[in-house]
């Protein structure tokens, strides 16, 4: 095969390893370091018969975690701030320890200027953001700029606090960042033609969860600019793909806990606190998910222990083994960029995330046909931004993968798509 190098900046930091230039001996390499890692997820390892493909929507837990979760319940269950007996202490004390523990992850350069807040998941976040500490700083005329084909999750917000701008009168501008024609890439040149004096804000996303692409965000602080701030949606890289805040000269980075091997109700918001003013989610602080929190900073643990760089080179090789072999179905067509298909292709591959089409099944029913043989997967409009619930042309079948999955179930995946004709 081809050696493949990744084009020039790409990945988080423009100097990450790059993507494997034998996607099958690659995994051959990691098989020993996988099987281990798959063994400490017993909802898999109880289900033999299943093979869980939607980790993009929710992740599995491993057996630490759930026992992290039973060993707080039973033993020092508690509040968290809001009492002086050993408990109450014991919980307030890990919650911050959390806070230090998210930051640690991301790669803060700056903790003692930067600060984490916890939100129930991504979508609260980007609210927050949104309506807290962006709306209030925004006067007629000005603009933003944001994705409008990437998850609902992050438009919405957006809209809203225009919404609620206009409704006291004052107007802006929500524009969309221009994306590259077939790859679904933001396109970088052309950005920078679409910030004016104007433009106050860019809210973006790291790794596309219908497409599967990384978006390449470290290239839009040279393309908007020094001064405005930029607001990332990492739902699918924390926890899939190392996130190095060092390289990525953004200002707030949101995540979700369920998607990074912590419980539901979980998330944060890092916030960079150097332009504008400082973030501070509005509304009284009520009690926080303390078990919840608990899980995410083990689970951050688990990541960093089971090193996250090798979790993103197994599910990359993967996902370019099904899309290797997608590429040669003619009843299929894969989304996203075309030049990426390839085990070969010198463009950058999935990242753990592919999503296609059948020519003639509807993307429901072949959800319901791949379930009936093992195979769990998303199969609906995928919550993108602009497509339409209730429209089956907007829908698609998302294969979503993490480190327990295995080349076996790809290709009995494939064995099975591969009979419907």
């Amino acid at each position: 095969m081809a050696r493949r190098r990744r084009a020039a900046g790409a990945g988080v930091s423009g100097v990450r390893a790059a993507d494997p230039a034998d996607p099958a001996a690659e995994l051959a390499r990691l098989a020993g370091w996988q099987r281990e890692l798959r063994e400490q997820f017993p909802i898999v390892t109880a289900h033999p018969e299943l093979a869980y493909l939607d980790s993009a929507s929710t992740a599995q837990k491993p057996r630490a975690v759930l026992d992290a979760v039973q060993e707080y319940l039973v033993t020092r269950n508690a509040n968290a701030g809001r009492g002086t007996y050993p408990w109450a202490n014991a919980t307030t004390a890990a919650l911050e320890r959390v806070r230090e523990r998210v930051g640690a992850f991301l790669g803060d350069p700056a903790p003692e200027r930067s600060s984490v807040h916890f939100v129930s998941g991504t979508t609260e976040g980007l609210r927050a953001v949104a309506l807290d500490w962006l709306a209030p700083q925004l006067a007629d005329g000005d603009e933003i700029l944001v994705p409008f084909a990437d998850h609902e999750a992050n438009l919405v917000p957006w809209r809203e606090a225009a919404e609620r701008l206009a409704g006291a009168g004052v107007e802006i501008a929500v524009r969309p960042l221009p994306y590259q024609p077939g790859s679904g890439d933001y396109d970088h040149r052309a950005l920078p033609a679409l910030v004016g004096p104007r433009t106050r804000f860019v809210a973006a996303t790291h790794v596309h969860h219908v497409l599967g692409g990384d978006m390449n965000v470290h290239r839009l602080r040279e393309a908007v600019g020094p001064d405005v701030p930029i607001c990332l949606d990492a739902a699918q890289s924390v926890g899939h793909l190392p996130v190095d805040l060092a390289a990525l000269d953004v200002d707030f980075v949101v995540f979700s806990g369920h998607k990074a091997l912590a419980l539901p109700g979980t998330g944060a918001v890092w916030a960079r606190q150097s332009r504008g003013p400082a973030f501070r989610p509005g509304g009284w602080s009520g009690t926080p998910n303390t078990v919840g929190l608990v899980s995410l900073g083990v689970a951050l643990d688990w990541l960093a222990a089971a090193d996250v760089g090798r979790i993103e080179r197994w599910t990359v090789a993967l996902a370019a083994r099904l899309t290797d072999r997608l590429r040669r179905l003619p009843q299929y067509e894969v989304l996203g960029c075309q030049l990426s298909l390839a085990a070969d292709a010198t463009a950058p591959l999935r990242r753990g995330i592919v999503s296609f089409r059948h020519r003639d099944l509807s993307s429901n029913d072949l959800g319901f046909v791949l379930h009936s043989h093992g195979f769990l997967v998303r199969a609906d409009s995928l919550c993108r931004a602009g497509a339409r619930a209730d429209d089956e042309r907007d829908g698609a079948v998302r294969v979503s993968l993490h480190v327990h999955n295995t080349p076996e179930e790809i290709d009995g995946l494939l064995e099975v798509l591969d009979t419907l004709d």
